[in-house]
């Protein structure tokens, strides 16, 4: 028979802390206090496994489950000295959820269930309080009623602000029991009213309702919610435990709080807490009373003229001291406190690592491994790598209120204020003046480059977190919102439509890139600070990583930037990205309009010195780590105008009809570009294309050497290669190229030919292709596109629904497919190595900044990932806990 319900009490429990996966974390950690011998209140957990089941039956539950319920409500009631209904002595219990995960706040809970009108008299008479009897049977009639009957939570709330407002009192402690004895006729009344039949009286009928409110409660929007942003699987589900009640609204010698064993927002060292007298724990979070600080410290700080628990209860206090010294001490990390004081004595209900910011996670780390708690390894893999990006732009501070006209997808973090402007050329304008602003697209392009480099920050209406905008914003470190559906771009009249507000080009806003938020006007922000701890922790990550971390980066600026994170070399350099800037696109577009081979070569003698000079900048910058250059990737089409407007003035610009160009960029339409005339496909079409880039970077590579006196190695790689020989084709240009510049410079330059796996048929011949490719660089970006056989920009618009469905539980362009691409990864890697055993193996698309597909490269053995400048940091860090996993 399966075990579906486990007792603890009086020093006693059938789980311990390791059981969390069956008990939930809340069950587990209240075993493993009992088992410590810490002062606990008898009860039992019902298992995670029973919810399964209670989701795959049809909400229903196993025989056996009401007999293993009754003998642990039996065994609670000996240990407690009471028995479940009895209208003489009876048990009093709560009724709250446990996932594995810790979800605060998000599922329910039953406080003093097993009242009713008969067992309240009951409890009345045994504690010669009327008051806090019928305080505790109002209590659980509103907390049931709404948790288990679905009844309004104002419903309740109106009815006692009815009544202090006729008894004139302030608080509910005023209250006297008579007074609390006519609020529950009225409560009843209400309940009777709303639902056509009274409140239930039966004490096992009330048990089970709230069990199964629990159970339901997995599946409430909220608890769906968090689960979807912290990737908790709906599979886990949550356990119920039950709990013999304690009372911390007993009187002035009672009390309930929470706690911290150090600070949650800074990590010091020190107790962080409040409590309320003479309350229960819904009071401490329900905002209704002003809680009181625990230790006498902090309310000096606070400037509190209401007395301490260390001054109130000093007994009390100084056993929960002790008592969280020894949980911190045996769970070796900070612990998140509840506690009730009952007629001066301390109950613990609850244990758990606490929730904390990335800063205070840093701290918290650092210091408890100075102290000798943890090891430097441990205290890497208690840093949540993706956390860090609270770290590494500015964020919006958390006391500033919000005025928020819309939600989009937090797609690159940081938060940033600006005018409105609704064109790249706009962004421009406003920045060579001085201006900051915000670029708001419907959607971005390759062509929105320039603007969005001059904007603080972009806000697209459309595209989901990997679309064009979201990508190249987050290689930039500027924040993005994206897929903002409920605001309206009007591009004809100039205004964007936010809940029936109507903005225009320079007003203000502020948009938030980790909330997805957009906010109306300024908002005062808080600017990053990455020294001290977070310093020690990427000392202590470098120390144990084995994977190199490299960037994705185009302007020396970016390379400066991850060069300042610690990146160890450039895993990507787009090269395409060079030829948007204004100086430049002119001669781009002479190139692609030209008739002849003779006339492309001209223009591309224009771009020549210009890219060569900015790959001598990144040589410089980079100072002899390595560079992998891409060449030429997106299809012709990108570079050229769009609108008739664009079409006129370029066409003048160039001194070529309207008509030639207009012919000329519907040529070179196509009907699905991402698998079309692009990447090494453009480079056998028109090899000059690939010359000139090469020439760029070997003469870069010469110069930047020269200057430095220590040598470049280059690393240039085709993109988009499915076959061998379309490989061959272009590496004999490189080579050639590389021989005339090697002649005309009188010196030797070493450099790699590689190419970017972003096919499933390269990566199944990648035997064949390594015979000539020195690296693999995996695009995962476009591996996944053509794996799936789905478009990254459009994906967006289903790509939730299956989550929301269970289809998938990732979004395959945020987290890599493991099974599939990331199958074809591990199937190029190791062809590759058998016929290369030396073949450098990185990753460079959006996942090689995300902690788990890093873990993933680390099992494949890459050598390397690469991410945008702002991720290298996260990135540093997960591949040091990736090795700290695998070994």
């Amino acid at each position: 028979m399966t075990k579906w319900v486990y007792v603890f009490g009086d020093g006693r429990a059938e789980g311990r802390a390791g059981d969390k996966n069956l008990l939930g974390g809340k069950g587990a950690n209240l075993a493993e206090m009992c088992s410590l011998g810490l002062p606990v209140p008898p009860g039992f957990t019902i298992t995670t496994e029973l919810c399964a089941h209670y989701y795959a039956n049809g909400r229903s539950y196993p025989d056996e489950l009401k007999a293993q319920v009754e003998a642990a409500l039996q065994e609670v009631g000996r240990i407690a000295g009471r028995r479940f209904g009895d209208p003489e002595q009876p048990l009093l219990v709560s009724v709250r959820s446990g996932a594995r995960a810790s979800m605060p706040g998000m599922m329910d809970t039953v406080l003093n269930l097993g009242l009713n009108d008969s067992t309240v008299e009951a409890v009345a008479a045994e504690t010669g309080d009327a008051r806090f009897a019928y305080d505790s049977y109002r209590r659980f009639i509103q907390m049931y009623s709404n948790v288990v009957l679905g009844l309004d939570h104002d419903l309740f709330e109106e009815i006692l602000e009815e009544e202090k407002e006729r008894l004139g009192y302030e608080v509910d402690t005023e209250f006297s029991a008579e007074d609390w004895q006519n609020v529950i006729a009225l409560y009843k009344r209400g309940i009777e009213a709303e639902l056509d039949g009274p409140f239930p009286q039966d004490p096992n009928e009330q048990l089970w309702g709230a069990i199964g409110a629990v159970f339901a409660s997995w599946m409430n929007p909220r608890a769906i919610t968090y689960r979807k942003l912290h990737d908790i699987p709906e599979s886990w589900g949550t356990a119920v435990n039950v709990q013999a009640m304690v009372f911390g609204n007993r009187g002035e010698d009672s009390a309930t709080g929470v706690a911290f064993t150090r600070n949650p927002s800074t990590g010091e060292k020190a107790l962080y807490g409040e409590f309320l007298v003479n309350a229960q724990g819904e009071d401490v979070v329900a905002g209704i009373r002003t809680p009181q600080n625990i230790t006498e410290m902090a309310r000096l700080e606070a400037g509190s003229d209401k007395p301490s628990l260390e001054k109130l209860m000093p007994e009390a206090f100084a056993a929960f001291i002790d008592i969280a010294g020894k949980l911190e001490k045996h769970y070796r990390d900070m612990q998140d406190l509840e506690f009730t004081i009952e007629r001066g004595k301390l109950w613990m209900l609850q244990t758990r690592s606490g929730k904390r910011t990335a800063k205070a996670a840093l701290k918290v780390a650092v210091d408890m491994a100075n102290e000798g708690l943890i090891t430097q390894e441990e205290a890497v893999v208690r840093i949540d790598a993706a956390s860090l990006d609270q770290l590494l732009h500015p964020t919006i501070d958390p006391k500033a209120p919000r005025d928020v006209i819309g939600i989009g997808l937090p797609a690159s973090p940081g938060a940033a204020t600006g005018e409105i402007v609704f064109s790249s050329e706009a962004a421009e304008e406003a920045r060579s003046e001085g201006r900051k602003v915000i670029l708001v697209r419907v959607e971005t392009s390759p062509e929105d480059i320039h603007g969005m480099h001059a904007a603080e920050g972009i806000l697209t209406t459309r595209g989901g977190m990997t679309s064009h905008a979201a990508v190249v914003a987050r290689g930039m470190g500027k924040p993005c919102v994206s897929g903002a559906g409920s605001l309206r771009v009007d591009h004809k009249a100039g205004t964007l439509i936010a809940m029936g507000q109507s903005f225009k080009a320079g007003d203000i806003i502020t948009i938030d890139g980790a909330s997805g938020q957009v906010l109306k006007g300024a908002v005062p922000m808080l600017q990053p600070e990455l020294s001290g701890d977070f310093s020690t922790i990427m000392s202590w990550a470098d120390k144990t990583r084995r994977m190199k971390v490299r960037a994705n980066a185009e302007t020396p600026s970016d390379a400066r930037t991850a060069r300042s994170f610690g990146a160890e070399g450039i895993g990507l350099c787009r090269t395409e990205h060079m030829f948007f800037d204004d100086g430049r696109i002119l001669a781009m577009r002479e190139m692609i309009l030209a008739d002849t081979e003779a006339d492309r070569r001209t223009a591309l003698s224009k771009l020549l010195p210009m890219q060569r000079s900015d790959f001598v900048e990144i040589f410089e910058v980079m100072a002899g780590l390595p560079v992998t250059i891409r060449l030429l990737d997106p299809p012709l089409h990108e570079f050229l105008p769009k609108t008739e407007e664009e079409i006129a003035e370029v066409a003048s610009a160039m001194g070529v009809s309207a008509d030639k160009l207009r012919q000329r960029t519907e040529a070179l339409h196509e009907f699905n570009p991402m698998l079309g005339h692009r990447g090494c496909r453009l480079a056998v079409s028109y090899p000059e294309i690939a010359e000139m880039q090469a020439r760029a970077i070997f003469e870069a590579a010469a110069e930047a050497a020269a200057k430095s006196g220590a040598p470049v190695v280059p690393e240039v790689m085709v993109p988009l290669v499915g076959m061998l020989t379309e490989l061959n084709f272009v590496k004999a240009r490189i080579d050639t190229v590389a021989k005339e510049v090697m002649s005309e410079r009188g010196i030797e330059i070493d450099y790699l030919v590689g190419t970017m796996i972003e096919l499933p048929r390269a990566a199944l011949r990648a035997d064949e292709i390594a015979g000539s490719a020195e690296f693999f660089s995996f695009g995962t970006n476009d591996l996944t596109q053509t794996t799936f056989g789905i478009s990254r920009d459009d994906a967006a618009s289903f790509l939730e629904a299956y989550r929301a469905r269970g289809i998938i539980e990732q979004d395959p362009f945020v987290s890599l497919d493991v099974d599939g691409v990331g199958e074809l990864v591990r199937i190029a890697s190791e062809k590759g190595r058998k016929v290369r055993a030396d073949i450098k193996l990185g990753i460079c698309g959006e996942h090689g900044g995300d902690p788990a597909s890093i873990r993933f490269c680390e099992t494949v053995g890459l050598d390397y990932v690469s991410c945008s400048p702002f991720r290298v940091p996260i990135a540093r860090l997960a591949a040091a806990q990736a090795a700290i996993a695998a070994s």
